[in-house]
């Protein structure tokens, strides 16, 4: 009889972390300039990681002005987001001799930061339990 009562709490732990973690993002990526190449999103769980470590990336074809890539299976909390155009499909940001980058980027909450990328806090967005979106507006300089 024990044994049938820790058989059920072990299922009902499994079922309740595995709800747990089937949080969705959807992220819409607005203002492509181009269809070709590609659009490159990524998802950062801290600040130390922030741009330098990916905790989820996706890579989609730039089809038209518009894109919508959805991230399954997340725990909710939130994510610093980055997003470029890798309109000649080298797999970087290209930037100037200045540094300015070349080809369209984003950053979460449209976030900007004075003298290169905003802070991981500007640039995060929350997910909870369940299904949440974002919408991104690319930027070219």
């Amino acid at each position: 009889m024990k044994t049938k009562y820790v058989f059920f709490g072990i299922v009902c732990l499994l079922a309740a972390s595995r709800a747990i973690a089937q949080s969705t993002l959807e992220v819409t990526v607005k203002n492509i300039r181009e269809a070709k190449g590609s659009v490159r999103i990524a998802l950062f769980t801290n600040e130390q990681d922030f741009l330098k470590k990916a905790a989820h990336a996706k890579v989609v074809d730039a089809t038209g002005k518009e894109i919508k890539v959805v991230f399954e299976g997340l725990t909710p909390g939130v994510y610093g987001v980055s997003v470029f155009h890798d309109a000649n499909g080298n797999g970087t940001l290209d930037k100037n001799l200045m540094g300015m980058p070349t080809e369209g980027f984003a950053f979460g909450n449209n976030a900007m930061g004075m003298f290169g990328p905003p802070s991981f806090e500007k640039a995060q967005v929350t997910v909870g339990p369940g299904a949440s979106s974002h919408v991104i507006d690319l930027k070219y300089m």
